[in-house]
Protein backbone atom coordinates (compact mmCIF):
# COMPACT_ATOMS: atom_id res chain seq x y z
CA UNK A 1 0.00 0.00 0.00
CA UNK A 2 1.21 3.26 -0.85
CA UNK A 3 0.70 6.22 1.96
CA UNK A 4 1.31 9.61 0.44
CA UNK A 5 2.37 12.40 3.09
CA UNK A 6 1.86 16.30 1.76
CA UNK A 7 6.02 17.41 2.89
CA UNK A 8 7.89 20.51 3.13
CA UNK A 9 10.88 18.76 1.36
CA UNK A 10 12.92 15.86 0.71
CA UNK A 11 14.30 14.07 3.52
CA UNK A 12 12.08 11.26 4.11
CA UNK A 13 10.80 9.88 6.62
CA UNK A 14 12.19 12.69 8.86
CA UNK A 15 10.66 15.43 6.98
CA UNK A 16 8.09 17.68 7.94
CA UNK A 17 4.30 17.37 7.10
CA UNK A 18 3.31 20.43 5.26
CA UNK A 19 0.05 21.96 6.92
CA UNK A 20 -1.77 23.04 3.23
CA UNK A 21 -2.01 19.96 1.16
CA UNK A 22 -2.31 21.43 -2.48
CA UNK A 23 0.55 23.87 -1.84
CA UNK A 24 2.85 21.24 -0.35
CA UNK A 25 6.26 21.63 -2.37
CA UNK A 26 6.73 17.90 -2.13
CA UNK A 27 4.49 14.18 -1.44
CA UNK A 28 6.68 11.88 0.43
CA UNK A 29 5.22 8.14 -0.49
CA UNK A 30 5.96 5.21 1.67
CA UNK A 31 5.20 1.54 0.96
CA UNK A 32 3.98 0.37 3.73
CA UNK A 33 4.93 -3.46 2.71
CA UNK A 34 8.24 -2.77 1.73
CA UNK A 35 9.22 0.29 4.08
CA UNK A 36 10.59 1.97 0.80
CA UNK A 37 10.21 5.92 0.84
CA UNK A 38 10.15 8.16 -2.45
CA UNK A 39 10.05 11.31 -2.64
CA UNK A 40 7.72 13.19 -5.47
CA UNK A 41 8.07 17.21 -6.28
CA UNK A 42 4.43 18.59 -6.12
CA UNK A 43 3.85 19.19 -10.09
CA UNK A 44 0.52 20.10 -9.94
CA UNK A 45 -1.02 23.62 -11.00
CA UNK A 46 -1.09 24.65 -7.73
CA UNK A 47 2.78 25.34 -8.22
CA UNK A 48 2.65 26.13 -11.95
CA UNK A 49 2.83 22.76 -13.93
CA UNK A 50 -0.11 20.92 -14.84
CA UNK A 51 -2.97 18.77 -13.37
CA UNK A 52 -4.51 18.48 -9.68
CA UNK A 53 -2.47 16.99 -6.98
CA UNK A 54 -5.42 14.22 -6.88
CA UNK A 55 -4.23 13.33 -10.44
CA UNK A 56 -0.68 13.04 -9.79
CA UNK A 57 -1.14 11.27 -6.58
CA UNK A 58 -3.86 8.61 -8.21
CA UNK A 59 -0.92 8.10 -11.12
CA UNK A 60 1.50 7.19 -8.15
CA UNK A 61 -1.00 4.30 -7.45
CA UNK A 62 -1.54 6.04 -3.94
CA UNK A 63 -3.88 4.27 -1.45
CA UNK A 64 -3.73 6.77 1.41
CA UNK A 65 -3.37 10.40 2.13
CA UNK A 66 -2.33 11.63 5.48
CA UNK A 67 -2.67 15.53 5.16
CA UNK A 68 -2.70 17.88 8.17
CA UNK A 69 -5.66 19.48 6.06
CA UNK A 70 -7.07 19.87 2.47
CA UNK A 71 -10.53 21.30 0.87
CA UNK A 72 -13.32 19.58 0.25
CA UNK A 73 -13.03 19.62 -3.39
CA UNK A 74 -9.62 17.63 -3.00
CA UNK A 75 -11.49 15.35 -1.01
CA UNK A 76 -13.90 14.44 -3.32
CA UNK A 77 -11.08 13.86 -5.81
CA UNK A 78 -9.06 11.77 -3.75
CA UNK A 79 -11.62 10.21 -2.68
CA UNK A 80 -13.11 9.53 -6.30
CA UNK A 81 -9.99 8.20 -7.05
CA UNK A 82 -10.46 5.68 -4.64
CA UNK A 83 -7.92 7.18 -2.21
CA UNK A 84 -8.54 7.06 1.46
CA UNK A 85 -8.26 10.70 3.28
CA UNK A 86 -7.01 11.14 6.40
CA UNK A 87 -6.90 14.63 8.15
CA UNK A 88 -4.83 15.50 11.29
CA UNK A 89 -0.91 15.03 10.27
CA UNK A 90 1.73 16.82 11.81
CA UNK A 91 5.45 16.49 12.79
CA UNK A 92 7.39 14.28 11.24
CA UNK A 93 6.18 11.74 8.08
CA UNK A 94 7.48 8.98 10.48
CA UNK A 95 5.59 10.70 13.48
CA UNK A 96 2.42 10.96 11.44
CA UNK A 97 2.69 7.32 9.66
CA UNK A 98 2.54 6.06 13.07
CA UNK A 99 -0.40 7.70 14.08
CA UNK A 100 -2.18 6.65 11.30
CA UNK A 101 -1.05 2.78 11.98
CA UNK A 102 -2.17 3.29 15.76
CA UNK A 103 -5.77 4.84 13.99
CA UNK A 104 -5.43 7.82 15.94
CA UNK A 105 -5.94 10.41 12.77
CA UNK A 106 -9.45 10.95 11.65
CA UNK A 107 -10.85 10.38 7.88
CA UNK A 108 -11.73 13.02 5.99
CA UNK A 109 -14.85 14.22 5.37
CA UNK A 110 -16.75 17.79 3.81
CA UNK A 111 -16.98 18.60 7.46
CA UNK A 112 -13.63 18.17 8.56
CA UNK A 113 -12.01 19.42 5.12
CA UNK A 114 -10.64 23.32 5.49
CA UNK A 115 -12.62 26.42 4.53
CA UNK A 116 -9.89 28.37 3.72
CA UNK A 117 -6.46 28.96 3.12
CA UNK A 118 -4.83 29.67 6.68
CA UNK A 119 -2.81 26.90 7.31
Amino acid sequence: MIICVPTEGSKGLSEAVCQHFGKAATFTLYDSESGQTRVVENRSEHMGGVGTPPEHLHKENVSAVLAGGLGPKAVDMLHGFGIDVYVGAAGTVEETIERWRSGSMERASKDNACRDHAH
